[in-house]
């Protein structure tokens, strides 16, 4: 039997809605801004020949998601960085849904207070359409994964992307949800 209940984010976000309709002055509740998907991804170039670290580094992101990850590959070569086309480079994990609110719930509640001397995340990292990114320098903040099971400490780019049409709007949908941003 499938777990009907909405996620914790999803449930919030509903009750944010119209206090973010107010805050932005729009007139239709289907002008405010809405999460649309979170886009994990993590560049291997470095593992393109060891093909053993390179399925940790995938399983691992797979972990932190639960979700399998699409493995990225180069789509032309590059001499001066030993690249092939076609090689494999990277891998990374859409999700949209519950299993985006799921993950968002995780990153804020669990992940990020985990981060050594934590004061909140940076406000300069929206795109100027709405989107915000933010880099994870190693994947042990993650409690999926075991500090034993690891190889190397790898690093990861977390894109929130949003409807919202501006930073400005884009930031108060955040917030709204709990995202804690640097005072």
């Amino acid at each position: 039997m499938a777990n009907t209940e909405k996620p914790r984010f999803q449930v919030q976000y509903e009750e944010v809605k119209k206090e973010l309709m107010n805050e932005l002055g729009y007139k239709n509740i289907n002008q405010v801004p809405k999460l649309e998907k979170i886009v994990l991804n993590m560049g291997l170039g470095d593992v393109k020949d060891n093909s053993k670290s390179f399925n940790m580094a995938v399983d691992e992101l797979g972990l932190i998601t639960g979700q399998k990850p699409i493995v990225t590959k180069a789509k032309k070569s590059i001499s001066n960085f030993k690249l092939r086309q076609n090689q494999s480079i990277g891998a990374k994990v859409t999700l949209r849904g519950s299993n985006m609110y799921e993950f968002f719930d995780r990153f804020i509640s669990v992940v990020l207070p985990r981060v050594r001397d934590f004061d909140g995340v940076s406000t300069k990292s929206f795109d100027g359409r709405g989107n915000y990114n933010i880099g994870i320098k190693e994947q042990l903040i993650f409690p999926e994964i075991s500090y034993e099971n690891i190889d190397k400490v790898r690093g990861l780019d977390i894109c929130f992307v949003t409807t919202a049409k501006s930073n400005d709007e884009a930031k108060a949908l955040l917030t709204a949800l709990g995202m804690p941003f640097k005072k």
